[in-house]
């Protein structure tokens, strides 16, 4: 894959690009993350973009399993009254920071996050991952255009190598699965061993977006196979809590 903390600041560009051209009564609009405006998700954006500037600092960025959505909610709510103007240049600050300063720690590096220790790199894809997802959530309400790149093949990666996990927490029983997955480019990405006993194949963007929970497995062009494809498809997640 291509360098992580590149793409990342790629991602940060492509959604710069969307921000900059809304106008008020866009940020003002309902996103597609229920309860919040565009502003919100901008907001939820940049105040995780500066508890990775925490992290990197050195500071205890945990919150603890089920408590992290009604710690978003309320962070949000919390600061509400800031203006488009300032909230763009807010996430801009500490967006662009965060390539460098992950790319920066020494090799083995643990930063502290939501749940677990990430390393930068696998940080740096979650903030990808948030950052991709949330933009569908500001562009798809407003008929914006964000075409999926192959940058995504880092989201896939993710929520492939985390698919044990994802088991454990969901309780469902759980085994290896291949994925072979389209590009946006139309290449075959491989992840996982070619002889495990299960399966997923299809658009490696449903993928993305199932693991994103912002398609249903059943609504998607995506194909499981095995004992345990159509589970890996129920668990799957983009994100490392």
């Amino acid at each position: 894959m291509t360098d992580i903390f590149d793409d990342l600041k790629a991602e940060y560009e492509q959604l710069d690009a969307v921000l900059t051209a809304l106008t008020p009564a866009q940020w003002s609009h309902p996103s597609a993350a229920e309860g919040w405006t565009v502003s919100d998700v901008v907001l939820h954006l940049t105040q995780s973009e500066e508890a990775v500037a925490a992290s990197v600092a050195g500071h205890d960025v945990a919150v603890g399993g089920e408590a992290v959505d009604a710690v978003a909610d309320a962070l949000v709510a919390a600061q509400r009254d800031t203006t488009p103007a300032d909230l763009l240049a807010r996430w801009r600050a500490a967006a662009f920071a965060t390539p460098d300063a992950l790319r920066a720690q020494p090799k083995g590096t643990r930063l502290s996050w939501v749940a677990i220790p990430l390393s930068p790199a696998t940080l740096a894809t979650t903030r990808l991952a948030e950052h991709w997802a949330h933009a569908y959530d500001i562009t798809a309400p407003l008929g914006i255009p964000y075409p999926d790149t192959e940058r995504l093949r880092h989201i896939a990666w993710l929520g492939h190598r985390t698919l044990p996990y994802a088991f454990d927490v969901e309780g469902v029983e759980g085994g290896p699965v291949y994925c072979e997955l389209t590009s946006p480019d139309g290449d075959l990405w491989h992840f996982g061993d070619p002889t495990a006993p299960s399966t997923v194949t299809g658009p490696a963007a449903d993928f993305c977006r199932v693991g994103a929970h912002r398609l249903a497995a059943a609504d998607s062009a995506l194909k499981a196979t095995g004992p345990h494809g159509l589970q890996a498809l129920a668990v799957l997640r983009n994100y490392a809590l």
